[in-house]
């Protein structure tokens, strides 16, 4: 089990825990409630301390940034540019698909076995563990656009909401209270405490699949280097900021068809861009649907992908939307 902290307030990490972090997520546990983390409710919001953005433990999510002008060293080729499209589009589902729809709604069922594929998937888009990404959506769902919100942008700004929220000491750790159902899972919590063992792996896959493509087909004018540039960093940051729109953007811009007490809103491009979690309006009214584009001329390209797994016979038990919630959005309510 993960160390449970206790809460501090005012304290701060020590220099050598917080680059213990980068490696050992299991660190920023303790360190999140010195700072008091969403777990901590009643630490004020906000905080001081705990929503102080910490660029020490941020250094490897801002150098990813950085990193994407290597693409003027390493060049271009249509090559590179494919792995990064398909690399983006597979990270992305699973994303949606799997961090989201499974692992912080359970709107389908999978056999353990295949739950740990969609958990190793998910984490491959550097996006921490499956158990500090459901846990901090399922407070986001607790508490949406309220005052302990902590990617509102009615509440926080847009930049905190986009991206800043998950920079501060409050974020780092897994609100362990909000995913009991997931902590039993020894092979789930080893994903959340080394959360940065699949992307390194990914990026190095990435980098030998260049060093292949090179050698046993040299006109396509690839390496290495470019495709671990084009594939691993260029298309991790475009996944990063396509999956934060739906806290800021989808707050912001859009329609509301249901009432839900928030401001989440439904948006086809974002829908495009997030192969279907742009209909957050229709998401926030019934979370517990594997569907988010309640009807067919709402694009969800991720349901369709979950009905092929069901299909294949991966995963099961898919979640409908009501007919009760389709009545009640033709009603016009």
């Amino acid at each position: 089990m993960q160390r449970t902290a206790r809460t501090v307030i005012g304290a701060r990490p020590s220099l050598p825990a917080r680059i213990l972090a980068w490696l050992d997520a299991e660190r920023s546990a303790v360190d999140v409630t010195r700072g008091g983390g969403v777990d901590a409710d009643a630490t004020p919001m906000p905080d001081p301390v705990a929503d102080r953005i910490d660029i020490l433990r941020c250094l490897p999510f801002i150098g990813l940034h950085l990193a994407c002008g290597l693409v003027f060293i390493a060049g271009f080729s249509w090559a590179a540019l494919t792995v990064a499209v398909l690399l983006y589009l597979g990270r992305m589902f699973a994303i949606t698909g799997f961090y989201h729809r499974y692992f912080s709604h359970r709107t389908f069922r999978t056999s353990r076995a295949f739950q740990l594929v969609m958990a190793i998937a998910g984490a491959a888009a550097a996006q921490r563990g499956p158990l500090w990404w459901a846990g901090h959506h399922r407070h986001h769902h607790n508490h949406s656009d309220d005052d302990r919100d902590t990617h509102s942008p009615a509440r926080r700004g847009f930049w905190m909401a986009h991206m800043g929220w998950f920079m501060t000491p409050r974020a780092f750790s897994v609100p362990e209270r909000l995913v009991r159902d997931w902590v039993r899972y020894p092979e789930l919590r080893m994903l959340d405490r080394f959360d940065w063992v699949v992307p390194v792996l990914l990026a190095a896959a990435c980098f030998a699949l260049g060093v292949g493509l090179d050698l046993a087909a040299p006109g396509l004018g690839t390496s290495g280097f470019q495709v671990f540039v084009w594939g691993f960093i260029v298309s991790t940051v475009c996944v990063y900021h396509a999956t934060y729109t739906i806290n800021s953007l989808a707050h912001r811009w859009g329609r509301q068809r249901f009432a839900t007490g928030d401001d989440s809103r439904n948006n086809m491009l974002l829908a495009l861009v997030t192969l279907g979690e742009g209909w957050h309006n229709n998401h926030h009214h019934f979370p517990a649907s594997t569907r988010q584009g309640f009807y067919w001329w709402e694009i969800d390209l991720t349901y369709y992908g979950l009905v092929l797994l069901r299909w294949l016979g991966l995963i099961w038990d898919l979640r409908p939307v009501p007919a009760q919630v389709l009545e009640r959005s033709r009603a016009g309510s």
